[in-house]
Order: structure tokens, then sequence, then C-alpha cells
């Protein structure tokens, strides 16, 4: 990671991950579409790690596209609007699985197989709002500022912002917001779907779940998102078979038993971090 980044970690086994360039009001330069991409990287390949939050220093979670992005688009610069950097590369190409550079911003999320929180406050607009969407769970001030804003520069959400959009709203819901840009509110958002909950001081209560998690066990933790990251996708059967799998898988491992031994004896559980596969 770079100096966009700083990564807080915790004894048992809790990311905090800051966006840090807190007077753009954390927008996204290249600088930042590569170091977010880093960490999610990153983590996704950490069996130790348990939950993770994701927000951004100062008074804004994140205000989307850097406006240098902006003016070299007006150039004519479309082939490059990012930058220098991953995301510099030409959107069609799919750079990382099924998704370019940008995408994987905020697809990177669903990749890490923990938890993933995002902390919003002050403004989450364009680039910014499908970061959160990216996250597991967002914890949304009731004062924050959220938009669509792509429309307001000519262009649709590309950062895998209807794939996210639609999995939490009504389809006119997401029609409406992406054809007019407008404004909304933390409270609207989690009347619209976009906010799991209201917190208000979203860094503290997603601490606080996070810690939680982090006392549950982390092969169980795993294998749920696992399981609601193919629910998406995945037909009736697939999905009922996929269930099976996962817990048969579970039962009787070590970590398994800990909890029942752990709730049995009245204790707090003694987990074991995640073995990698192979």
């Amino acid at each position: 990671m770079n100096d966009r980044i700083e990564s807080i970690r915790h004894a048992d086994g809790v990311v905090e991950l800051h966006m840090t360039r807190a007077d753009k009001m954390n927008a996204l330069d290249p600088a930042m579409f590569d170091a977010l991409i880093e960490a999610g990287e990153r983590l996704r390949d950490a069996p130790d790690v348990r939950a993770v939050v994701l927000t951004g220093r100062g008074k804004a979670f994140c205000a989307g596209l850097d406006m240098k992005s902006f003016e070299r688009m007006g150039e004519g610069a479309a082939s490059s609007v990012i930058g220098e950097g991953a995301a510099s590369t030409d959107i069609m190409v799919r750079t990382h699985g099924i998704a370019n550079a940008a995408q994987q911003v905020a697809m990177v999320w669903r990749q890490v197989p923990v938890p993933v929180i995002a902390a919003v406050h002050g403004v989450a607009f364009g680039g910014g709002f499908q970061v959160a969407l990216g996250a597991d769970v967002r914890l949304v001030a009731p004062d924050t500022k959220m938009s669509v804003m792509e429309i307001k520069w000519g262009l649709v959400p590309d950062m895998g912002g209807i794939v996210l959009m639609r999995e939490l709203a009504r389809d006119d819901v997401v029609r409406e917001l992406t054809f007019t840009g407008r404004i909304f509110s933390g409270e609207e958002a989690l009347a619209l779907g976009f906010a799991t909950r209201l917190a208000a001081d979203p860094l503290a209560e997603a601490l606080a779940m996070a810690h939680g998690i982090a006392q549950k066990s982390p092969d169980a933790i795993r294998a749920g998102k696992r399981l609601l990251n193919a629910a998406m996708a995945a037909g009736a059967a697939e999905l009922l078979l996929a269930e099976s799998l996962e817990q048969k898988a579970l039962i009787g491992s070590p970590n398994q038993t800990e909890a029942v031994r752990a709730n049995v004896e009245r204790r707090t559980p003694r987990f074991s971090d995640v073995q990698p596969a192979g």
C-alpha cells in the first residue's frame, strides 16, 4: 500500500483501513485506486484476518473521482482518464477476472473472504458511493450525503455500481438515482436499502461489530460469506448444494467443535486461524 491508505491491525484479527487523502475528501486519484486494490487483494489472501472496517479520514468517506480526472475527460483523454497506475488501463480490458481495474476498486471487497464493514460519513459520491456498496455492511451517519453522481459528468456508474445497486434497492429506485444524480441523505439511504443501519458514530459502531465478528468461528464466517456471494447469481438447486457442501466441511472441524465446547462450558472460544487451501 502507499500513503493513500492507513492500515491498523488489532490483536483479534480486525483490520481498520482508512483512506487518508482528507484534504481532498478522499477523492479517487490514481494512487487511491491502486492503494484500495492492493489493500483488498492483500486482505484476500490473509488467513489471520477476521473482519475489516473501511472508512475515510477527515470529513468524508469518499467524494468520488478526483477533479483532475474529469479535466482529462474534458480534454478527450477517454482511454486513460484515471491517469497513471493500475486503473489507467483501457476499461475494456478485464484485468481482474470479470472486472476491469476501476471496477476492482469496489468489487475487491466482495473477494475479501471475511466481512467488510464500511463506516460512511460526510459524503459518498459517485465512485465513493460504489466503493461503499462493495462492502458487506454499511453503517452510515444520518447526515451523510450520497449520490450516483456520474450523470452529472455525462457518464454511467462503471465501478460495479449497477451490479451492486441491484442487490440492495428496487429497480425503479436504481433507475431514478442513476438518471437524476440527485443527492440523498443517510436517512434516505436506509429507507432505500443502501445503508444497513444508521449510526451517530459509524466508525465506533463498525469497530464494535467487527470485534464481535472476530469472536465467531472464522471458518463459519468465511463459509457464510461465500454462500452469500453465491446467492446473487446461483439458482436454487446450485445454492442448496453449496449450503450442504459448506456445512459438511464445517461439521466436526476444529473451530466448529471449539464453538460447541465454548458454549457448553460458558467460556470465550479460542479459535485458530483459517488454514490455507491446499
